[in-house]
C-alpha cells in the first residue's frame, strides 16, 4: 500500500479509502445495501470485474468489509464491518456537500445510472402494483448499449432488466433529457414539470402512466442527493 507518509488521521483514512471507485463501492455497499457482486457492480457502471474485485479485497483488508461464501450457492456475499458501517456518517456528509457545492453536468447523468439509483435507491415499494407491469426505457441520447432497459415489477418487488424479461410492455417511458431525469430523482424537479417540458413522455395506460412517479420515495434534494457517476 502507498503512503502519504503522514500520522494525521485523515491521510491514513485516505490511505485505506480515497483510492479510486472505493467511496462508489462502499456507497453501494453501506448506504444502499448492495450484496452481491453482480448488484455492486450493476451500480458502477464504468468499473471493470477485474478492478472491482480488487477493490473489495482491498476493502476487506482494510478492515471495513467482510467477505463471506454464500451459504445457498456459489460466489460471496460483501457486509459492513463495524468499521464499514460508521462510514456511513461520513459517505452522508461527503453526499451533502456534493448537493451544495458539486455541480451536476451531462456526464454524471447517464440516464441507465439514474433508472439504478431510483430503483436501489428511492423506489417506495410499499406503493407498487402487486400484479405483474413491465416498463419500458428508452434513451434516445444513448447509442449502442445501454439505450433501453427495463423496470419488472413481480409480487411486490421489483428489478431492473438489461434485456427484455418478456411478456407485454404497460408502459413505455422516453427519457429524452437526461439532466431532467436526474433532477427528479434527486427531487429537484416535479415529474409533472418533466413531462410538460418534454423531457421525459410516457406512452401506456393514463392510470398506470399517473401511479409511476409516486413509486418514490420523497427525496430531501439537499439532504438526500446523490451524485452519480459514469466513467
Amino acid at each position: 500500500m502507498r503512503t502519504y507518509g503522514q500520522y494525521c488521521p485523515i491521510a491514513r483514512a485516505s490511505e485505506l479509502l480515497a483510492e479510486r471507485w472505493s467511496f462508489i463501492i462502499l456507497r453501494n455497499i453501506v448506504l444502499i445495501g448492495c450484496r452481491t457482486f453482480n448488484e455492486i457492480a450493476a451500480g458502477a457502471p464504468g468499473l471493470s470485474r477485474g478492478l472491482l474485485s480488487k477493490r473489495l479485497r482491498d476493502l476487506e483488508r482494510a478492515g471495513v468489509l467482510e467477505i463471506r461464501p454464500k451459504p445457498d450457492g456459489p460466489g460471496s456475499t460483501y457486509e459492513p464491518t463495524q468499521a464499514g458501517r460508521e462510514l456511513s456518517e461520513v459517505m452522508l456528509a461527503l453526499q451533502h456537500w456534493g448537493s451544495q457545492w458539486a455541480e451536476l453536468t451531462p456526464q454524471h447523468a447517464h440516464p441507465g445510472v439514474v433508472l439504478w439509483g431510483w430503483v436501489n435507491g428511492h423506489l417506495d415499494r410499499g406503493r407498487l402494483p402487486r400484479h405483474r407491469v413491465l416498463v419500458r426505457f428508452d434513451y434516445p441520447t444513448v447509442s449502442g448499449p445501454g439505450s433501453r432497459g427495463w423496470l419488472l415489477i413481480e409480487r411486490g418487488d421489483a428489478e431492473i432488466c438489461e434485456k427484455h424479461p418478456g411478456g407485454e410492455e404497460d408502459l413505455v417511458v422516453v427519457v429524452s433529457d437526461p439532466m431532467a431525469f436526474a433532477r427528479w430523482d434527486l427531487g429537484e424537479l416535479a415529474w409533472g414539470d418533466a413531462l410538460r417540458c418534454g423531457a421525459i413522455e410516457v406512452h401506456g395506460p393514463r392510470a398506470l402512466a399517473r401511479a409511476l412517479p409516486t413509486w418514490k420515495r420523497h427525496v430531501d434534494s439537499l439532504a438526500a442527493r446523490q451524485v452519480i457517476t459514469v466513467d
